[in-house]
């Protein structure tokens, strides 16, 4: 047997680079990501993070509707804990009593760091696409379909 690992698919690589840049305390959805990128979508998205996320900030990436990811709740809010990441307190009616996110406020935009909450879809693509290439991102967004 290697010790090499296999070669990380270039779409997850390049899903993997987002999530990487997400500011601590903040979170783009599945939907956001594919946005991005420019390919894709959310279940491509949330395939890369269920096969290789695990050594990312993958709490980061979220459902759009706030719930904390199912099977993963309690090591998820710790995080939000940890990072400050804004939360909405859950009614007593809401199974388990979890809170959800606060997207409207945890939501990023892709722009600075302390920046206001998301604006329209499109905007925020384009914020995150110039952040990206100021940061000098590995890869280029371009188009085509993902297939993982």
């Amino acid at each position: 047997m290697s010790d090499e690992l296999p070669e990380l698919p270039e779409y997850a690589e390049r899903v993997l680079d987002v999530a990487e840049q997400i500011p601590p305390g903040r979170v783009m959805t599945y939907g956001d990501v594919a946005e991005w990128l420019g390919e894709g979508g959310p279940r491509q998205v949330g395939r890369v993070m269920a096969l290789y996320g695990g050594a990312a900030p993958w709490w980061r990436v979220v459902r759009a509707d706030g719930a904390l990811l199912p099977g993963h709740e309690l090591r998820a809010l710790g995080h939000y804990r940890e990072e400050s990441t804004p939360l909405r307190e859950a009614s007593r009616s809401a199974e388990g009593h979890l809170p959800r996110l606060d997207m409207r406020r945890a939501r990023w935009g892709g722009g600075a760091q302390g920046g206001e909450g998301a604006g329209s879809r499109s905007a925020r693509a384009g914020e995150i696409a110039g952040a990206a290439r100021s940061a000098g991102a590995k890869h280029e967004v371009g188009g085509g379909a993902a297939h993982i």
